[in-house]
Order: C-alpha cells, then structure tokens, then sequence
C-alpha cells in the first residue's frame, strides 16, 4: 500500500494569477465544453499561443464523450481569444484507430512549433509530434507505440540531436499498478527515436507515490534546463472528489535543473512540490479535484516566468515567479 503524504504546501516563490482564478475556461469556448485544461503555451514572434483540451459531452459519471484540442492566442498572455475551429480533431488525424487526440504542449525549434500530444486508440495509448506552420493545420511526424504519453519537446538541438521527455506506461514490469518514471529519448529527426534512458524515478520524489511525469517542455537558463514536471501521490481514504464518484489521487507540480549540455544530468531539484492545489478551483471544484498540472513555461526578458497549469482537470490557470527564485529552490543535488 502506497505511503500517505501529509498536507502539501505550494512555494512561496509562486504567486498565482487573480488568487488562482482561471484565464481559460468553457465559457470562453466558442463551440461545446465542458472542461478546457491541460495547455501548452508558447510566445511566438511576440504573440502568445495557447493549445489547450478540450473534455465534453460527459456522460454524468465519469467519462466524457469527446476530446479535441482548442487554439488561443493572446498578447498579454492572461486575455485570450479562442479560434472558432478546433485545431485537431479525431478526424484531422486520419485514422479510423483514433478515439480521441488531448493532452498538448507547444514548443518552438529553429523557428517551427511543434505539438507534442496524446491521442487514444482501440489498441493503446499513443504519444505524437506535429508541426504547424499557420496553427490551422499541422502535420504529424510520429506516432509512439501504446503505451507513451506526456511528451516534450527541448527547444534545440543538444549534441546534434533532438531530445524529449516522457512517460511510458510500463504496468507489467512495475508490479501491474501505476508506478511510472521520467525517461529521455533523443532522435535525429523528429521522427525515429532512440537511446532511450531514465531521468527520474517516482520513489526519488518525496511528496509522490504513484507516479511523475513531464509537465512544461524545458527553459534553457545559465544554470541550466529549467524544468516542471508533475506529480502524484494517491490517497485511498480520500473517497469523493470531484464529479466522479471516487477520486484519491493529488497532482502538484514539481522543478528542477538538467544539465544543458548533457540534459540526462539532473544538478539541482526542488524536493517539495512547486504549486499544490490549494485554491477555490483547484480543491473544490471541477471533474477531478486536487490535481495541478503544468504544460507551460514561459521566461519573459524582465526574468518573470508565466506557469501555465491545468487545475482540477477542469480550467486553465497561470502562476507567475522569478527565474532567480525559481533556480535557488532546485539546489544542487546532495
């Protein structure tokens, strides 16, 4: 039985946005919502863009009928403006195997954005990378093998290689329950990817017992990749939750430091969580309560960082810190 954790605390490093109020929810959508979270966010040629998820036609218990994914733009990063088409659908994907596409984060590489996403089929998970050129269409370059998810992108090559973050879902040779790790694979286009190693571990985070994953694709920083990632601890006393009949899990969002030349290094780590729920809508309301989910990193010139996260899988919310704060919390690793 997993280890309870006691009451978790966000950082004093971060101040949420209108004391956590969302920038993003459903009634910002122009065509059907019922959750819209889950965003990946970029500033691009001085315009901010958001990708965010789209959950509608819940069927009153637990699950939701569709799943597509929305695109925002904004240019204070807080106000946005909802395009009036989704972005990608099921049916932009092409493949009669797709059940639904969610879940995506932005990054932009020698001047193209990239989507990293997920997408459910009839045999598996799948993790894809896409491209766009006009955020009206994109192109997908890869599709992973079931089981892979959460994906990132670095924004540049390292060693003449692309590199990504992500989370497989290896339940047979994890005791057949959640016990799922950070791991990095490089590739030389975008398209085959290989050397595939571990990055971190669940049990080497103290406030997770079920499992971590990438969160936000990574900052590159003088001290080094600046990067989020999620987290979970499940509490089985907790019961109700939330609009489904039992939710025991808690999402906090973590940080650390990765070596820029040889990223597969961690040099520093927060050992506490960066942002726990704790707010009117991170707690209280929406489909699944105590979840906090970071897709976005954002480092301005002044040296402010823009957190985009997921809150209660439900609405999208933005924290904000400084980036010396943020690099003292990940000090060296012991």
């Amino acid at each position: 039985m997993a280890k309870m954790l006691p009451e978790l605390k966000s950082s004093k490093a971060i101040t949420r946005y209108n004391n956590g109020k969302p920038v993003l929810s459903k009634k910002d959508i122009p065509y059907e919502a019922d959750c819209t979270f889950n965003a990946g966010v970029i500033k691009y040629h001085g315009r901010y863009i958001m990708a965010f998820r789209n959950d509608y036609q819940f069927d009153g218990v637990g699950a939701f009928g569709k799943c597509i994914i929305g695109i925002a733009f904004s240019q204070d990063g807080i106000r946005w403006e909802v395009q009036e088409k989704p972005f990608l659908t099921v049916e932009d994907m092409g493949n009669p195997d797709v059940t639904r596409v969610y879940d995506p984060r932005l990054t932009v590489i020698e001047d193209k954005c990239y989507l990293c996403f997920a997408v459910d089929t009839t045999h598996g998970l799948r993790g894809g990378i896409a491209v766009t050129n006009d955020f009206k269409s994109v192109e997908v370059l890869c599709l992973t093998v079931p089981d892979n998810r959460n994906m990132v992108l670095f924004p540049e090559k390292i060693g003449g290689k692309y590199v990504r973050l992500e989370r497989p879902f290896p339940v047979y040779s994890r005791g057949g329950t959640d016990r799922f790790d950070i791991w990095m694979s490089t590739s030389p286009d975008l398209k085959y990817w290989g050397e595939s190693k571990l990055l971190l571990g669940v049990e080497d985070i103290p406030f997770a017992n079920n499992k971590i994953g990438p969160g936000a694709p990574p900052v590159k920083t003088d001290a080094g990749w600046l990067t989020l990632f999620h987290t979970v601890d499940i509490d089985r006393k907790r019961g109700k939750n939330g609009w489904e009949a039992c939710w025991q899990k808690r999402y906090c969002a973590g940080i650390m430091l990765l070596d820029l030349e040889e990223p597969c290094k961690i040099v520093g780590i927060y050992k506490e969580p960066l942002i726990a729920p704790e707010t009117e809508y991170e707690v209280e309301e929406g489909f699944r309560t105590n979840v906090i989910f970071p897709g976005g990193l954002i480092l301005e010139d002044d040296g402010t960082v823009k957190i985009y996260y997921g809150a209660s899988d439900t609405v999208e919310c933005m924290a904000t810190a400084r980036l010396e704060d943020l690099i003292q919390l990940c000090r060296p690793i012991d």
